[in-house]
């Protein structure tokens, strides 16, 4: 089974997790498990980027303090070029990536580099486009489910279905207005081939499709279940 980001995670202590707002009380763990998956299930993560909120669920803390991959049968990926970025980060990202997160996946020989192409053939099923306006080589996953469907696993290029605007970034990105080319092109791109995209911040909204308007700017076409997308 591939997974695609592990979000928050549970390592940090109560003084962190009360910065944010966290919707519901399910966590990856609950939810694979309602889905009839364990940790052991996993045999691949894509890590779309290392900010704390996408990564953090990759490394557990073990009773004795120490730490580990979650997932133990799993390969972990990224590109070298992210990695570096987020080892060393600039003074804008430094709170948002957290080491714990990320360097035991390295220590431990799981973590995995794709070439820094985009759109990489990762498998059979999977390209990776990249994007650097959010932050330094963050991938965005293109699933071809069957002959008639392509998702987009969105990430934080379109958190939303509020952000296909192309006025609306999000305030976190690194290169605002790198990040409105990569939207104009995206977009373009998603609505003239009929693509799906998957949304990870939306808490409303699992996943879009996207129209353009009488003077070719994307909007929202529908909004669906992901259950809907998959048919």
């Amino acid at each position: 089974m591939i997974l695609i980001d592990t979000g928050l995670g549970d390592k940090q202590d109560e003084r962190f997790f009360s910065h944010y707002f966290l919707h519901g009380e399910a966590t990856l763990m609950s939810s694979l498990a309602k889905a009839g998956y364990t940790p052991e299930s996993v045999t691949d993560v894509l890590l779309t980027h290392f900010h704390f909120d996408h990564v953090g669920g990759a490394v557990k803390k073990e009773a004795d303090g120490t730490l580990s991959p979650a997932f133990p049968k799993a390969k972990y990926w990224t590109t070298l070029r992210h990695y570096e970025w987020a080892y060393t980060p600039n003074a804008r990202e430094r709170a948002s990536f957290l080491k714990e997160n990320f360097v035991p996946l390295l220590d431990a020989k799981v973590l995995h580099f794709i070439p820094e192409q985009d759109g990489h053939q990762w498998d059979q099923h999977i390209r990776i486009r990249l994007s650097y306006g959010h932050t330094e080589s963050m991938m965005l996953p293109q699933i071809k489910v069957n002959e008639d469907v392509t998702l987009v696993y969105a990430a934080d290029l379109i958190p939303s279905a509020h952000h296909v605007g192309l006025p609306y970034i999000m305030g976190y990105d690194i290169r605002p207005l790198v990040t409105l080319e990569e939207k104009t092109a995206f977009l373009r791109d998603v609505a003239e081939k009929g693509y799906y995209l998957f949304l990870e911040h939306d808490k409303d909204t699992e996943c879009i499709s996207v129209k353009l308007d009488a003077k070719g700017r994307p909007e929202v076409d529908r909004k669906l279940s992901l259950a809907e997308v998959l048919g």
